[in-house]
């Protein structure tokens, strides 16, 4: 008898355990997140998912990492099925053409109270926000400081105009260039033109645009830039930088551990300085966001795991590993981004302080892409003098206008 009372309730307690575990799994919920190319910090990621986890017993995080070549693509075909993953990692643009098509979830501005203010005007599209800011980067100058001071030339630039101006006796006393301007690559004349404030179709061809047009034109008439200007990339660039062939570099606090590795000699004559601006004084950025797709099923912890991962805390502590820039105002504060103890810390105090001066930002357009291709077409016209700078911009705007 006493044996039988032991075996029943041995299989009470097993019957017991089992209905306890079902309820408990069938109660959990599973988002599923996706990111982009962030399999080297699997660590972290994984960290932050189990004090998620651990606080939130009811959840269950399935991450995702996505190849950055295919994020779009498979982004684009999740959010038109039933079924489409809870919280997606993207870029701006792409965020903004998936909002376009009414595919995402609209996020209250009271969810972003704890974000630098500036990043979530950059964000909004017609007026409304779909998306939750991750981190950010901001191109700084990086400049060979031996070279500058062999130039004669007492002050450094600030403005694009200042840095045309002083780009012929750079080369005359240095023979380097002063910067590689890299025009065709992306949108980049799309960012200098709206420094300028041109960023509307009608004003590509405005008196303003063409003095921009007119200034690389000279440039490249006087080779006080090289030929290769409208075909290099970044890359190239930084190569001629690493070189000792030109002075100023624009890029991320990042391209300061590739100058280290490949051109130590170069790395000891390099400082940093703010990015170059236009008359408008506003600086470019760089930003990658969460989405949450309207036919999520769990958009509600979504967004509570979103904000989770973007917290002040988690943000910092995935800056200290990475080169990127926090975009939650409390990481934003800490002593990290003031040390400028070095050149990299240089490089990072720098960046975080031009976040809050990035508006007027360029607003994504829904044919942006084929905006970037008139305009990056129109700097190659220009410059190899195979049409006039007023020709070349008023046929932009009548391509545009067309295509709209």
């Amino acid at each position: 008898m006493k044996k039988f009372l032991a075996l029943f309730l041995t299989i009470s307690a097993i019957l017991l355990f089992t209905a306890c575990s079902i309820r408990k799994e069938a109660s959990q919920k599973e988002i599923t997140f996706w990111t982009l190319q962030m399999g080297d910090f699997s660590d972290y990621m994984y960290k932050v998912i189990r004090n998620y986890e651990k606080d939130h017993p009811n959840i269950q995080i399935k991450w995702v990492d996505v190849p950055f070549s295919e994020g779009e693509k498979r982004t684009l075909a999740a959010v038109m099925t039933d079924n489409p993953p809870d919280l997606i990692n993207l870029n701006p643009d792409f965020s903004a053409l998936l909002a376009q098509k009414g595919t995402l979830e609209e996020i209250s501005m009271e969810d972003t109270a704890s974000f630098n203010q500036e990043i979530i005007k950059a964000l909004m599209y017609n007026d409304k926000l779909y998306s939750i800011p991750w981190y950010a980067t901001s191109a700084i100058t990086i400049y060979n400081k031996d070279l500058f001071a062999k130039s004669g030339i007492l002050r450094l630039p600030k403005t694009y105009n200042e840095l045309a101006a002083i780009s012929e006796k750079i080369k005359t006393n240095t023979g380097a260039y002063a910067y590689i301007p890299t025009i065709t690559e992306n949108d980049t004349m799309v960012k200098i033109l709206n420094k300028y404030g041109i960023s509307e179709t009608q004003d590509f061809s405005s008196m303003k645009s063409q003095k921009v047009f007119e200034m690389f034109k000279n440039l490249y008439q006087k080779e006080l830039i090289p030929p290769e200007s409208i075909t290099y990339t970044h890359r190239e660039a930084l190569e001629q930088y690493m070189a000792g062939k030109v002075i100023f570099f624009s890029g991320g606090a990042n391209f300061l551990n590739m100058i280290k590795e490949n051109a130590p000699s170069i790395y000891e004559q390099t400082d940093v300085t703010e990015q170059i601006k236009g008359p408008v004084g506003q600086n470019d950025f760089s930003v990658m966001n969460f989405v949450i797709p309207k036919k999520a099923k769990n958009k509600k912890e979504a967004l509570d795991f979103c904000l989770y991962l973007t917290n002040g805390e988690n943000q910092l502590e995935l800056a200290k590993m990475t080169n990127v820039i926090s975009t939650n105002s409390d990481a934003l504060r800490d002593s990290f981004y003031n040390d400028t103890s070095d050149l990299t810390s240089k490089a990072r105090s720098l960046s975080a302080k031009q976040i809050n001066k990035i508006t007027p930002q360029l607003r994504q357009k829904r044919n942006q892409k084929e905006i970037n291709t008139q305009i990056n077409t129109a700097v190659q016209m220009i410059l190899l003098n195979k049409d006039s700078v007023e020709g070349a911009l008023k046929k932009i705007v009548t391509n545009l206008n067309e295509i709209d």
